[in-house]
């Protein structure tokens, strides 16, 4: 008998156990949730994280009362496990209601140093929370916005296009980790490289890479990253890393008793912090999926093993997938396949059938999808899809190869 492959990440039978929304029946059918690159579903362990929050020490801040002292702490522990899950300072750590509200908020702050001589690069893979706050600076400063090209055979960037992008006018160079949209990882290394023979600042987009690779900052060397806990099993709340010297000298718009100190110097007013609490626990029940036999000492540790491990697992999900789904008449799949550096998100089309209609009758059966332009609109545009946009299916850490096989016989049928 040929012995069993062992891990020391927990089952994904176990992992499912953690997720009450798996248990929903649509139609008779199980429901299969593949919008995940959309947001996730949340593990019970978050929610009761949150209600225990908010029945037991919900306060406001910085006041000399015991639930005020523990919600200090409770946002001060969110701040901590945040920067452990990037390898970066609590300090640097600052939370919004969204990525798109905080990078509006920092490109309104950087922006108040630029003006008509100064360039900010974006991509044409970007999801438009990545592209509209800097291209507003055109309107408010006279920055000029510079969008360098994808390839639309491979969904990959156009690094010529890139280099040629990038002068000693370049301010800021503002990329996505990965594409929502098609699933493509970008070279970030290279990117940071070219920013840095010019001494641009580098701003990562790292909502849809954060759920599928552990980042690291400090490799990356980026200025400011964001990323959305929604995205990776939490609550709706933006997290923003800033380097500790960039967000001390950044005059962020604050009112005039609100602390001058980073990172709250990036906050503005009450923030949501039973999100706060929820976005530490999401990335806690991501640790906890490493097993009791595996012994790591940080939580750091942990996550590297689980990412791991969850990465080899969706792998082998997505290239069932893109060649399940590449072997229909009439389906066409979009972005990298699966050999390639890319997520495991897979954007595709059929012949005939609307993504409404295609995402509509999946539904029926069970099968959740998100369809359109997935706020990256630059990438059907480019593809000439239209309005109608893509169909996307996501893997998590809870989709399983029976739902795998569920959605390519759907789409056969359609």
């Amino acid at each position: 008998m040929t012995p069993q492959p062992t891990t020391t990440v927990a089952s994904t039978a176990d992992i499912r156990a953690c997720f009450p929304a798996l248990s929903r029946v649509h139609n008779d059918f199980p429901v299969a949730y593949f919008d995940g690159p959309g947001g996730t579903q949340v593990p019970s362990h978050v929610v009761e994280a949150m209600s225990d929050y908010l029945y037991h020490h919900n306060a406001n801040t910085h006041w000399a009362y015991p639930t005020s002292a523990e919600t200090d702490a409770a946002i001060e522990n969110a701040r901590e496990v945040c920067a452990e899950f990037l390898n970066a300072s609590p300090r640097e750590i600052a939370f919004g209601a969204n990525m798109t509200t905080l990078t509006f908020h920092l490109a309104r702050t950087l922006g108040a140093q630029y003006g008509p001589d100064d360039e900010i690069i974006v991509t044409e893979l970007d999801h438009h929370a990545n592209v509209a706050p800097w291209r507003r600076l055109t309107i408010e400063r006279g920055v000029e916005v510079k969008t360098v090209k994808m390839i639309t055979e491979t969904g990959q960037l156009d690094w010529n296009d890139f280099e040629d992008a990038v002068t000693n006018r370049t301010k800021l160079v503002a990329i996505g980790a990965a594409s929502n949209a098609l699933g493509t990882i970008n070279d970030l290394a290279r990117a940071t490289s070219l920013a840095r023979s010019v001494g641009s600042l580098v701003f990562v987009d790292a909502v849809h890479y954060a759920p599928h690779s552990l980042v690291d900052v400090r490799e990356l060397d980026c200025d400011f990253l964001a990323m959305s806990a929604y995205k990776f099993y939490g609550p709706h709340i933006g997290v923003l890393f800033g380097k500790l010297a960039l967000l001390e000298s950044l005059d962020f718009p604050k009112l005039e008793p609100a602390p001058d100190y980073a990172p709250e110097n990036a906050e503005t007013g009450t923030q949501n912090q039973e999100g706060m609490v929820g976005a530490g626990a999401a990335i806690d029940f991501l640790a906890s999926l490493a097993n009791a036999e595996s012994i790591k000492e940080t939580r750091r540790a942990r996550l590297s093993e689980v990412y791991a491990e969850l990465h080899a697992r969706n792998s082998q999900l997505t290239g069932r997938l893109w060649n399940g789904l590449s072997s229909i008449e009439g389906v066409r799949l979009y972005g990298p396949p699966p050999e390639k550096a890319r997520t495991p998100t897979i954007s595709f089309t059929v012949d005939g059938v609307t993504s409404t209609d295609v995402a509509r009758r999946l539904g029926e059966r069970g099968l959740f999808l998100s369809h359109g332009d997935f706020y990256a609109a630059t990438i059907p545009e480019r593809l000439g899809l239209g309005e109608e946009g893509m169909v996307r299916a996501g893997c998590a850490c809870y989709t399983t190869a029976e739902e795998i096989e569920r959605l390519i016989e759907g789409v056969a049928d359609i």
